[in-house]
């Protein structure tokens, strides 16, 4: 790596300028380490934290992350009861199988299973879906076929959160580099070569673009259902492509987690796009909680400062892809990305929660 002799002035926020619901990230189903994660909250304003997968267990492995199924009740056990108004939780339903089983080989048995299960989950305090990327990507039926997000057949899944008023948030596609050959030209080579099984590029994988198009078909053609899609809408390379998705499609909302890197090479347009879309995102890190962490994203956010050092995807900062540079954004403008936005996109957050500075 090479030396820095840049010489200018670093402005590190210790806490928000405002109250953050930290609206996308996960607890892994550590629960040892929950009371460790409310201190972190509490050192830096974080004042609600939402676990995205309560009914599965994840744990780093195999060059990525695996998961088995776990217990919702276990979420509500140790995080929400013990530490009320902190904690809210989305439930993935029966999308949280493994990847080496086949997700269903009954769809409508499956997809009636999932619906029921849905339903539970919300009367018991979840708050929305989650749908993890291997659905597109890995998950196959019964006869080894590829399920994709559009098919039809899950159509009644997505209706039934419209129907129950909770959002669904869905993680399609990544950066194009884990679609492309990993090679040390790939921007991402380092990135693949930490973690290989983000790597999508071959005749097994459907392209970038084909998961775009079929995410995007799923949201048209259910606009009476709010869809969170995360990390820049998983196209943060290109914001004119995001700008028109959220022109078209006023039941979409996106987060910037995780890609502060890809905003950050591009301030001026990012800042010019989150003022503009400033309804239209939320506060996420999807990234484990530090006090160090945290601060990198307010830095990034509230100020000016340029040229300095994002956190890896698991929220390390020993190795990073480039530097990033601040976006000083306007009050009314960190005031509804912090925690505005999410109290009016997820149910019973504003009853729940008084975030109000």
């Amino acid at each position: 790596m090479t030396n820095c002799f840049l010489v200018h002035d670093e402005h590190v926020p210790d806490r928000a300028r405002f109250p953050v619901v930290d609206a996308h990230n996960h607890l892994w189903a550590a629960w040892e380490a929950v009371d460790k994660v409310v201190d972190v909250m509490d050192e830096v304003g974080v004042a609600c934290y939402c676990d995205l997968t309560t009914n599965i267990r994840l744990q780093w492995a195999e060059g990525g992350y695996v998961f088995q199924p776990g217990d919702i009740s276990d979420f509500f056990n140790h995080a929400v009861t013990r530490y009320p108004h902190r904690f809210y939780g989305f439930t993935m339903a029966s999308l949280a199988r493994p990847v080496t089983e086949p997700l269903f080989r009954d769809a409508g048995d499956f997809v009636e299973e999932c619906v029921a299960t849905l339903n539970d989950h919300v009367r018991r305090g979840a708050r929305g879906l989650k749908v993890l990327k291997e659905l597109g990507l890995r998950y196959r039926d019964g006869d080894g076929n590829l399920i994709h997000l559009d098919d039809e057949r899950l159509a009644p899944i997505w209706e039934e959160a419209g129907r129950l008023g909770v959002p669904v948030l869905m993680h399609q596609s990544d950066p194009v580099g884990f679609f492309q050959p990993v090679r040390p030209e790939n921007e991402h080579y380092d990135s693949l070569q930490k973690y290989p099984s983000w790597s999508f590029f071959g005749p097994e994988f459907p392209s970038k673009k084909e998961l775009i198009e079929r995410r995007d078909r799923v949201v048209r053609n259910h606009p009476g259902t709010t869809f969170l899609l995360p990390h820049v809408a998983n196209y943060a390379e290109d914001l004119a492509y995001v700008g028109a998705l959220l022109d078209r499609n006023p039941n979409v909302f996106i987060d910037f987690s995780a890609r502060c890197d890809e905003l950050g090479r591009q301030p001026y347009s990012a800042r010019e796009f989150l003022i503009t879309y400033q309804d239209r995102v939320y506060f996420g890190t999807d990234m484990p909680a530090s006090v160090e962490m945290y601060r990198f994203y307010f830095r990034f956010l509230e100020t000016c400062d340029e040229y300095f050092i994002p956190p890896d995807y698991d929220g390390t900062f020993g190795r990073h892809r480039w530097r990033v540079h601040g976006l000083g954004l306007p009050d009314d403008v960190l005031r509804k990305i912090y925690f505005a936005n999410a109290l009016d996109l997820i149910p019973g957050l504003r009853q729940d929660y008084d975030l109000n500075p």
